[in-house]
């Protein structure tokens, strides 16, 4: 066989199967292609990783996948499509629909993946960066993801083929019957969203409502369920639309906490307790962890069964429980050192006994 019949040979094999060649080239470019995004992504990655700027780190943390994934789509389709005249299969007339909702689901998958990147970057404590509250960030971001969700949905049903103006027909009528059967789920969703808008509470923070048995500190705010757990660590869920009804406190937004203590000294010592009276005001007054610009009462308040009493009244400037308990003990343990010093003891219950002289028997009096 000569030369020329070999080339002959080679010429008329590559007309046969042509698209054999192209689908070969087509991928082995694609091939290149996404390892190019890749390691272009990576290196660009490494750059923005030393700005201060979150945003940058956000988005190309966000394209990483979705682009690789975007020059497979291309590819593939182009081959697909290099295939599609010497084929007889009508599988290849969804290829173009195919790639169009590939794409969208594509663009989705970036603008959720960066609307999360930037809602954790938002309520990470960094220099120069006041984070943002955790509720406000998961609630916008829900939000945005929900938004970016439905308009992506729209548009794929539209290229597909679908009518928009009777999707959303058909949307408004099935809505009224969705509300009907799941109206106690909306109520919870409603209620959700009440609470991301109105902010009585915060994740972390410590909640009690004195009209149901709820108390404990806010573990996540949900669409449906708060949940909380309780003090002795028990998890709590309770139905967002529980919100709309009941009184809920907050004690973390408290600004100070109240110390109301009434203490007794004996009735012998009557004569020393204007003094005690005085000098416990002076102390508290003067007291560094008490918050001397909120109500300062110390008053004698009324004579018990074997006491004479009197109460303080006063607040402390830590909120925080624990702190808030050590203030309390030194403020008593101050006031009682007060009375010793004056030769003065708290009162304790006494039965005194009482001769009935004309029995000449003994009753109790209490």
């Amino acid at each position: 066989m000569s030369i020329a019949q070999i080339s002959d040979w080679f010429q008329s094999l590559y007309r046969t199967d042509a698209w054999i060649y192209q689908v070969f080239t087509v991928v082995l470019l694609t091939v290149f292609a996404s390892a190019l995004a890749r390691y272009l992504l990576n290196r660009l990655a490494v750059q923005l990783a030393r700005t201060a700027t979150y945003w940058d780190d956000a988005l190309i943390h966000a394209a990483r996948r979705p682009l690789t994934w975007l020059v497979w789509v291309i590819g593939l389709s182009v081959a697909a499509e290099l295939v599609a005249p010497d084929a007889r299969s009508e599988l290849f007339d969804f290829v173009d629909p195919a790639r169009r909702l590939a794409i969208i689901v594509l663009v989705v998958w970036f603008l959720v993946g960066f609307i999360n990147n930037v809602a954790h970057a938002l309520v990470q404590p960094r220099e120069g960066h006041t984070p943002v509250d955790v509720t406000t960030a998961t609630a916008i971001s829900r939000l945005l993801r929900i938004s970016v969700i439905v308009t992506a949905a729209l548009v794929a049903a539209q290229s597909l083929g679908f009518s928009i103006s009777g999707v959303l027909a058909f949307g408004g009528v099935g809505g009224i019957a969705v509300g009907f059967a799941a109206k106690d789920l909306l109520a919870n969703f409603f209620g959700g969203l009440m609470i991301y808008l109105d902010r009585p509470f915060v994740v972390g923070e410590w909640i009690r409502s004195p009209d149901r048995n709820i108390e404990g500190t806010v573990e996540h705010i949900g669409w449906r369920l708060t949940t909380i757990r309780t003090f002795d660590k028990r998890p709590l869920y309770v139905p967002n639309s529980a919100f709309a009804t009941i009184s809920v406190e907050n004690p973390s937004r408290m600004r100070n906490r109240r110390i109301f203590e009434t203490l007794g000294i004996r009735i012998e010592d009557s004569d020393k307790l204007p003094a005690i009276v005085a000098d416990v005001r002076t102390m508290l007054a003067s007291h560094p962890e008490l918050d001397n610009e909120q109500t300062l009462i110390v008053n004698f308040n009324g004579v018990g069964p074997s006491s004479l009493d009197f109460f303080i009244y006063t607040f402390t400037r830590t909120t925080v429980w624990v702190e808030f308990h050590a203030v309390k003990e030194k403020v008593l343990f101050e006031v009682m050192a007060i009375i010793a010093r004056h030769g003065a003891e708290l009162a304790r219950p006494t039965t005194r006994l009482l001769r009935d002289e004309a029995v000449g028997s003994e009753k109790p009096q209490s």
